[in-house]
Formats: structure tokens, C-alpha cells, sequence
């Protein structure tokens, strides 16, 4: 697996069924002074196409954890902001 996923950060986040999800980093970008990464779940050595998800990172030196957006409203406004960002490269 290691192999495959070496040029993707990877970070582990806990499903709603309380399952361990890996998560690679396919996208980061700032708004309204936070920090977000952009995850798209990993299944068997490759990245799943299907969804990404937006969470607010912090930064600890060179590590980093990720954060789950709660809000909805918020989710959806981040979610907004990034695919307007997306949109203008």
C-alpha cells in the first residue's frame, strides 16, 4: 500500500459506523484565515473517486490533524468557497 500512496499524505479519520477511514490529502487551501485539506477515501492501494471531503486542519510544526466541520451550514459554506477557488484555475 505504501507504495502506490507515497506521493499522497495520508491521515485516518473515524467513520459514523466507527470504522477507521484512511484519507488522502488531494487538495488544501486556505479560507477566511483556517487552514482546510481536501480527502478522498482510500480503498484497496488507490484513491476512491467517488466524493471528497473538506476538513479544517491544524498545523503542528510538520504534522498536522484534521478536524470534522459539525456545522452544516458551515460545511456548506466552505464546501462553496473551495469549488468557486476550484473553478477559477
Amino acid at each position: 500500500m505504501e507504495e502506490m500512496m507515497e506521493e499522497y499524505v495520508t491521515f485516518h479519520v473515524t467513520a459514523k459506523d466507527g470504522s477507521d477511514v484512511e484519507m488522502a490529502v488531494v487538495d488544501e487551501f486556505d479560507f477566511e484565515e483556517k487552514h482546510y485539506v481536501v480527502g478522498a477515501v482510500v480503498k484497496d492501494d488507490t484513491i476512491d473517486d467517488e466524493g471528497r471531503y473538506i476538513y479544517e486542519c491544524i498545523m503542528d510544526g510538520d504534522d498536522f490533524t484534521v478536524q470534522q466541520i459539525k456545522k452544516e451550514f458551515d460545511y456548506r459554506r466552505i464546501a462553496n468557497a473551495y469549488m468557486a477557488m476550484d473553478g477559477e484555475e
